[in-house]
């Protein structure tokens, strides 16, 4: 059972005791309240992964406080009801108002762990469909009326209808993640997870992050039912490389053991430099790319479909505001016009970053050729990162650019630890589990670092 933080809520004090010490020997974290005014103190200060709360308490009731978190949109966790004297009519209301369980005193220590551990476990499944949710790209549909696009939207459809590996290739800031998402979202994996994966580290590293180790599932694992998107697969070394071939080949999760569960993902990966040129140089393995190569797909650059540029720059002018309710600015034709002269050298990626600046600094409803000419002056002028291959955090829309910062710093705070992920938790104040899958996420392995 994964370690977790757990609110218990019970006037009991027996029961608490007895509770905590049973959870906390599991290896919970646990916090305890007698009463609902100490409950809504911790759960606010702990944001507790599952709440244990008794119906009868003598101020308020755990039904009515379970009704005013339901009514105040704050159910973010499961909940399991604990009575004493419970009834029928008292388990339909908990579970109408959402709680996970319903549990009798006396307390069955086996059935308690039982629940506990199924309550948590859809926690996790809730918590990692919601995080997918909230990483959706900014667009899924190929946006434009360029013969370009059109002929994308095609090849994205008759790719979709099938379930061979897909090989995406484009300049950094074409969208090949969301292409990805597009051939997910229409394939018959619509259903199952949606996986992305930056390479970033090596060999045993990235094998481990590949098949997970004794704190955490690896990608595979997580991918299983639905697609997995390596980008900047031309990153792996030939260690990882060789591990990749022998995973697929097998159809294993791991090749090394017999009785591992089948491989059951679609594998889309992307890259931004010619594969082919690196089987060529010895530099990728012939085998793999060609596994990797089944259905080819090339997205091209904004600067060979600038006609393209008015309808995504109307389409974010709108979606900003209705996201992250910044006010509504106007693109008047003049502004439009000088866009669709640009180079975009950072493709989507730098015309999503500009629009969202614009609307954040600009004041005026309209924005003006003048103000537009200004901003590309000022991003021309923004340094870039020492030794990158992508453009500095000036240059990515706000959600890369987080993520970019997260990694940096995670991996700076890593190394002041010496790759400690139990000091690491302590440091960066967050639960260990919950840092575990967020380094996974961001393709750092505490082991190489």
């Amino acid at each position: 059972m994964a370690t977790a933080r757990i609110l218990i809520v019970d006037d009991e004090h027996d029961i608490r005791e007895l509770v905590s010490d049973i959870l906390v020997d599991e290896g919970h974290e646990v916090v305890a309240a007698a009463d609902a005014v100490s409950a809504r103190e911790l759960r606010a200060q702990h944001q507790p992964d599952l709440i244990l709360l008794d119906v009868w308490m003598p101020d308020t009731d755990g039904i009515s406080l379970l009704r005013e978190w339901r009514e105040a949109d704050a159910l973010d966790c499961p909940v399991v009801m604990i009575s004493g004297h419970g009834s029928v009519e008292t388990a339909v209301e908990a579970t109408r108002l959402g709680a996970f369980d319903f549990i009798e005193k006396p307390v069955s220590m086996a059935k308690l762990m039982v629940t506990v551990g199924n309550a948590l476990e859809a926690g996790r499944i809730k918590r990692e469909k919601t995080a997918r949710d909230r990483e959706a790209p900014t667009v899924l549909e190929p946006m434009g009326r360029s013969l370009a696009v059109q002929q994308l939207k095609r090849r994205l459809e008759r790719i979709a209808a099938h379930d061979a590996a897909v090989l995406i290739t484009g300049e950094a800031g074409v969208g090949k993640g969301s292409a990805a998402r597009w051939i997910h979202a229409h394939s018959t994996r619509a259903g199952g997870p949606f996986v992305s994966a930056l390479v970033q580290t090596d060999g045993d590293g990235w094998t481990r992050l590949l098949l997970g180790d004794g704190d955490s599932r690896g990608l595979l694992a997580e991918a299983q039912g639905g697609v997995l998107f390596i980008e900047d697969v031309a990153r792996l070394n030939k260690a990882a490389q060789s591990r990749l071939l022998g995973i697929i080949e097998a159809g294993q999760l791991d090749p090394d053991s017999p009785s591992s569960p089948a491989l059951d993902l679609r594998l889309i990966t992307g890259t931004t430099v010619s594969l082919e040129q690196l089987v060529r140089a010895g530099q990728f393995d012939e085998s793999l790319y060609y596994q990797l190569n089944v259905v080819p797909l090339e997205i091209p650059p904004l600067r060979d479909r600038q006609e393209d540029v008015p309808d995504l720059v109307r389409f974010y002018a709108e979606y900003f505001p209705g996201r992250d309710g910044m006010p509504y600015r106007h693109f008047s034709v003049a502004a439009q016009n000088r866009l669709r002269q640009h180079h975009w050298p950072g493709n989507l990626r730098e015309l999503r970053n500009l629009v969202q600046r614009l609307l954040i600094l600009g004041g005026e409803e309209e924005v003006s050729a003048a103000e537009v000419e200004e901003a590309l002056a000022q991003a021309d002028s923004v340094p870039q990162t020492e030794g990158a291959d992508l453009p500095a955090l000036f240059h990515m829309p706000l959600r890369e650019a987080r993520e970019e910062f997260e990694r940096q710093y995670l991996t700076f705070k890593l190394k002041s630890v010496s790759g400690s992920v139990g000091k690491l938790a302590e440091v960066v104040e967050m639960e260990r589990t919950h840092l575990y899958r967020k380094l996974r996420q961001l393709g750092i392995d505490p082991k190489q670092v």
